[in-house]
């Protein structure tokens, strides 16, 4: 009987450990650990934002970290992603965030753990100017402008974010009306009038957004998740997104006077990863496309342990779907760079 024992162990182990690989050299899978598969997800991301490691690999903190420092065990989950031979490169991270920020087993965000790791790596890396370099790396500027519908006065507020959330229609979206609709000004009458500081009273107002500068990595979020009436329920529309865009497609957040940080004619994003949820509000999974190298066209899709090479097409049947597109990343580029 422990003889038996011991091989149905084995074979379990093999079966819980064992990731397919189609090229060590680009992607390697990951272990659901305990509904891991957000976090997988993203570190797939992360893994192909070669930017973030090129960054965390210059710090190397003299003082003694907690083992649970969250920039810390990115860096070192990243690394050992790179090598086959590790048995679970991302363990530590996971156990990492399970003592800082998410519970356990249980059905997670994918914005909002982007938006938690993130935060983590802000507080706990030691060195500031290396956590402004993460920051910069990802970070949108807006500002908020309202403007008093009786005496044109504009109050101005600058705002950041990590990911640009864009809501979605029940009906076909493209990436740019998207866009479009949450530069849209909105008017703030009867119940919704803004409190004026040169009128020193409320008034109808006009508020919108305005960009001010975008970042070498966009994120963008799909908002699919919908609360009806106390219910969440999720958005299966159709949204269409480019492999590439010029920042052109950003017109309608441009103010009347562009500052000189502000997207410039010869700048473009390509995409390189699309986190995938599948399923319900209720119940669902994560999965990732990305294209780790930048020279290159080929697409992988991780699906926890498994990873495949994948097509554009295969990446475009995520715009509508219970398999459907959640977070976007695309990288800067000049028009004149290669891949």
């Amino acid at each position: 009987m422990g003889e038996f024992w011991s091989k149905m162990s084995y074979r379990q182990y093999r079966r819980f450990t064992y990731c397919s690989y189609y090229d060590v050299s680009e992607v390697r899978g990951l272990f659901n650990y305990s509904l891991s598969c957000c976090v997988n997800s993203l570190l797939q991301s992360f893994s192909a934002t070669t930017e973030l490691l090129d960054i965390l690999n210059k710090w190397c903190p003299s003082e003694e970290i907690e083992q649970s420092n969250i920039p810390q065990r990115l860096k070192n989950a990243l690394l050992a992603m790179r090598d086959k031979s590790h048995p679970a490169p991302h363990k530590d991270f996971l156990d990492s965030l399970y003592r800082h920020a998410i519970r356990r087993g249980t059905q997670q965000d994918a914005d909002e753990i982007f938006h938690i790791i993130l935060n983590l790596i802000q507080k706990q890396i030691s060195d500031l100017g290396l956590a402004q370099e993460i920051r910069s790396l990802y970070e949108i500027k807006v500002e908020t402008q309202v403007q008093c519908s009786h005496c044109s006065f504009i109050q101005r507020e600058p705002n950041s974010l990590f990911s640009l959330p864009l809501a979605i229609s029940e009906k076909e979206n493209t990436l740019e009306s998207c866009i479009n609709s949450f530069f849209q000004s909105q008017n703030l009458v009867n119940g919704d009038k803004y409190h004026c500081n040169q009128c020193e009273q409320k008034q109808p107002s006009t508020h919108g957004l305005k960009l001010v500068s975008l970042p070498l990595i966009l994120c963008v979020h799909l908002k699919r998740f919908r609360n009806d009436r106390g219910v969440t329920r999720k958005l299966d529309s159709k949204v269409t997104f480019p492999d590439y865009f010029k920042s052109g497609i950003f017109a309608a957040g441009q103010p009347e006077n562009v500052a000189n940080d502000s997207p410039r004619a010869d700048e473009h994003y390509s995409l390189y990863a699309v986190i995938v949820h599948i399923g319900s509000a209720m119940f669902g999974h994560y999965t990732a496309y990305i294209r780790p190298v930048q020279e290159d066209q080929t697409w992988y899709y991780a699906d926890d342990c498994s990873v495949r090479p994948a097509k554009w097409a295969d990446v475009q049947s995520t715009y509508e779907g219970s398999n459907a597109a959640y977070l976007l990343l695309y990288r800067k580029k000049s028009c004149n760079s290669s891949g």
